[in-house]
């Protein structure tokens, strides 16, 4: 035996300073040694042997270490090197093993192997062994002996088996007794953070956040792979170009592939990872139904799993796969290459798996898979689906990609394609242009022979324009056009039929018939829930979302509204703005400014994507009722004065109601409200004319214009309205002097929102409502309720006097300062106990307290209890 030849195969490799310490795995590889074996199983390239490296030199331990190739599947060649290996770095009394290796005649390997345990056992310190590149043993004989081992292993030793395949030892018996730790590719890759510190700190880049994800996510946290296009990097001028375009081609990461992994494996499976390489994703009978060859797709698929040969698993049950990004990046440039010449065959490919995907009912992917194949036919028969077209079912943006692709006269050849491709536009909220489409339509259709006329696709034409209707809020048109829909529709079309259903929902909401719109809602949202249509499910239920908030059901509201944001899937559907303005609505009334805050600059996000709506206007204007109950005016000013713009440019004249409203709290927090009432024009919006009329102090005005507005609101359960006008009523109840019918009105409202917890609707009111809130307090109306609200008010950065103007009331400094008892009672005065409470708590005769309390008026200046507590706060006494 030559042993200089062996020794170079028991070499430890060194620890490097120069890579990322990853403790984490290194904690695991310590909790590893209370059990027999530590099995670490990834790809090539996943930086198993230098992390056992880093561990060992770390850790300190006693550590045999044997590399092992393809010479080593003879079992006595790899008995020899395993004693050499562990005598070399043990100290253990080897001599009869060592004897019966050297035995003329050839003993059972069992029986070296329980002398060597034996004597381990006897003798030995406790040691790690570790066997690399254990994928290379073929040998069953091998196997055998290493399960020998394993079984009987002594309990000095620890072994450690690092490979790039399963190895076919007894992995599952050792699971099941707990007695094996298992690190795989996915543990394997590099953590964000980890990425960050190899590219920036040890190979000397300076990237961005996003750069390191961006970059993470192409290579999915292979560590060669970063470390390849780290080497690829290196004099690149521009690195977010180059870190946006890598890919398996690029020259390192091929040829590393190339070397290590793909001119390997035997033609057979070169051939069968090249062909399903046109596959996103596939499984053993898609393979089969692509290849049409025999090779047996599940037999290659376990086998590539077995050798971890970047393939991964996209579900539990090891059906679905697909390969490792750079990989298949490497496989199709490959494959490409090598069939650049006959785009026959490659069409072929895709036509089979399209079909299957088809049978399969993935209709999805059986159209991209034509659309790859350039077979226009096929393509468009997919989109107009059977029963429900596939923009229908999520993949309008595929669709529509193909569409704009096409000549026109491929269109006009199918009219249905032109409705189509409208129709689609819509769903991705592009408005431009669709009118466009449908012109194109009809004036295909012309050319057909009249009896031959689609009038299912004139009914799709008329629901299309009813939606159009909808971004533009014209009830007329919603209306005349979802009717003309229905009555050409064919029954059996319920896809449109739904989406009809849902616009004329629309159309009743703007009406005010809040009834009927949850009717059709409902109706529409049954209907596309049975048959999977993606879009009119969100819709509807973003309606349905709608009529609760304004049925003040806020709880419900927001459980609906965020089940419109889960339908509208990752990234969102631009419809999904609303959703998400309504969650900001709600989430400001519950005074939780900064979730507020995030789902309104989700809602503008998503409405700048839609053309030609109010949507944008509506978010913006929302944001700077926001920012101004944030205190921040100038950002409230700065984003009103933009969506004014917007509004009065695109004529959104529902929304200018919003927009003097703000524009007059804007200008009563600056101070000018003079100014600010002079440029309103509040003849269309009562409501507003009636705040302006209780800042002037013009009580009898503003309740002649609430009343009338109670009544009808009332009569026709706008039950959002009811309890803004009972806040009004009640405010202006309070300015006229009025105080029970104020506190009448007060409670009649804090009995409607309790339960849904409304806050800002209060707390907006400022001053005045603080006043007559703490008056509600101190007449025991609903207490725990008004003191929450009270809570609300005063914890606000100051009390704005911005919904009723009235001067100041004047304090002439203390001449008495209050004593510490007159400062206990005035402090239970504040909380609203009455006087016999406050006797019971301090313990004081009724008629003490109420001197106490002339006493306190007395100091304060004041007459009533409300003054007095207003007195303190300004003092600062409570």
């Amino acid at each position: 035996m030559n042993i200089p030849i062996l020794t170079t195969k028991l070499h430890i490799p060194p620890a490097r300073s120069n890579v990322v310490q990853r403790s984490h795995l290194f904690k695991r590889l310590y909790e590893g040694q209370r059990g027999k074996l530590t099995l670490i199983s990834a790809s090539a390239g996943y930086g198993k042997t230098t992390l056992v490296s880093e561990w060992l030199a770390d850790c300190r331990h006693r550590a045999a270490w044997l590399s092992l190739d393809e010479g080593d599947n003879d079992p006595v060649r790899f008995l020899l090197l395993l004693i050499v290996a562990i005598k070399k770095s043990v100290n253990v009394n080897d001599q009869g093993v060592w004897k019966a290796l050297q035995s003329p005649q050839p003993l059972p390997i069992k029986y070296i192997l329980t002398a060597l345990v034996n004597e381990i056992s006897s003798g030995s310190d406790p040691f790690i062994l570790v066997l690399d590149d254990y994928h290379v043993i073929e040998s069953q004989s091998v196997h055998d002996a290493l399960s020998f081992l394993i079984d009987n292993q002594p309990l000095q030793m620890h072994l450690i088996i690092m490979t790039r395949e399963e190895p076919q030892l007894p992995i599952a018996r050792l699971r099941a007794k707990n007695q094996l730790t298992e690190l795989r590719g996915n543990d394997l890759r590099f953590t964000r953070h980890e990425a960050t510190l190899f590219l920036n700190q040890i190979m000397g880049f300076n990237l961005s956040s996003a750069e390191v994800f961006s970059l993470g996510a192409r290579t999915e946290g292979w560590i060669v792979g970063l470390h390849l296009a780290a080497i690829s990097m290196q004099g690149c001028s521009n690195t977010a170009q180059f870190i946006s375009s890598f890919t398996g081609s690029h020259r390192f990461v091929l040829d590393y592939l190339m070397e290590e992994v793909l001119t390997q494996q035997s033609e057979k499976v070169q051939t069968f990872l090249l062909h399903t390489s046109i596959l996103d994703r596939f499984c053993g009978s898609l393979c089969d139904a692509v290849l049409q060859n025999g090779m047996g797709g599940y037999e290659i698929l376990e086998y590539l799993e077995r050798s971890n040969l970047f393939i991964i698993p996209l579900d539990s049950e090891r059906h679905w796969y697909r390969y490792h990004h750079l990989f298949a990046d490497l496989l199709r440039q490959r494959f490409y290459h090598a069939y650049k010449d006959k785009a026959n065959e490659i069409a072929v490919l895709h036509i089979r798996a399209s079909h299957w995907f088809e049978e399969n009912e993935l209709e999805i992917e059986a159209f991209q898979h034509a659309v790859a194949s350039q077979d226009v036919d096929r393509a468009a028969t997919l989109i107009e689906g059977r029963g429900m077209p596939l923009h229908f079912r999520g993949a309008a943006q595929p669709v529509l990609n193909w569409l704009k692709r096409q000549d026109e006269s491929t269109l006009n050849e199918r009219p249905s394609l032109w409705v189509i491709y409208a129709s689609a536009l819509l769903m991705t909220g592009q408005l431009n242009g669709i009118e466009q489409k449908l012109s194109a339509a009809e004036a295909a259709m012309k050319h057909i022979d009249p009896h031959e006329v689609d009038h299912d696709l004139i009914g799709h034409i008329a629901s299309i324009r009813a939606t159009l209707g909808v971004t533009r809020n014209e009830t007329d048109t919603i209306i005349a056009q979802s009717l003309l829909a229905l009555d050409h529709l064919h029954p059996n079309n319920l896809p449109v039929r739904a989406a009809t259903t849902w616009t004329l929902g629309v159309a009743y909401q703007l009406q005010g018939d809040r009834a009927a719109a949850r009717r059709a809602y409902t109706e529409a949202l049954s209907i596309s829930k049975r048959m999977g249509h993606l879009i009119i499910t969100l819709m509807a239920t973003l309606g349905t979302g709608q009529i609760q908030e304004l049925d003040n059901q806020l709880n419900l509201a927001v459980r609906t509204y965020k089940q419109v944001i889960e339908l509208a899937g990752e990234p969102p559907l631009p419809a999904a703005c609303d959703a998400y303005l309504g969650m900001a609505r709600i989430f400001y009334e519950w005074n939780d400014l900064e979730a507020a805050e995030q789902h309104i600059q989700q809602s503008i996000l998503l409405a700048r994507q839609i053309e030609n709506t109010d949507r944008l206007s509506d978010s913006e204007l929302f944001a700077a009722k926001l920012k101004l109950a944030r205190q921040d005016i100038s950002a409230s000013e700065a984003l009103l004065t933009k969506a004014r713009h917007e509004v009065q440019e695109r004529s959104f004249t529902h929304l200018l109601g919003e927009v003097q409203h703000l524009e007059l709290l804007i200008s009563l927090h600056r101070g000018n409200f003079p100014e600010a009432v002079k440029l309103l024009k509040t003849s269309k919006w009562p409501v507003l004319q009636s705040r302006i009329d209780m800042i002037q102090g013009n009580a009898r005005a503003a309740l002649a214009i609430l009343g009338p507005l109670y009544d009808q609101a009332k009569a026709k359960q706008w039950k959002n309205e009811q309890l803004k006008l009972l806040v009004l009523q009640a405010l202006a109840f309070q300015v006229q002097g009025n105080m029970e019918r104020a506190l009448q009105r007060l409670n009649d409202a804090l009995t409607l929102a309790e339960n849904e917890g409304f806050v800002r609707l209060f707390v907006d009111e400022g001053k005045p409502m603080f006043d007559l809130l703490t008056e509600a307090a101190i007449r025991r109306i609903q207490p725990d309720y008004t003191g929450f609200l009270l809570s609300n008010i005063y914890n606000e950065q100051k009390l704005n006097d911005f919904a009723i103007h009235r001067p100041p009331i004047r304090f002439e400094p203390l001449i008495d300062a209050l004593s510490e008892r007159e400062l206990e009672v005035l402090q239970l005065i504040a909380q609203g106990l009455s006087n016999q409470e406050i006797g019971d708590r301090l313990f004081l005769a009724l008629s003490t307290v109420k001197g106490y309390n002339r006493n306190i008026f007395d100091k304060l200046q004041v007459k009533r209890r409300t003054e007095a507590i207003a007195r303190a706060r300004e003092l600062g006494l409570i």
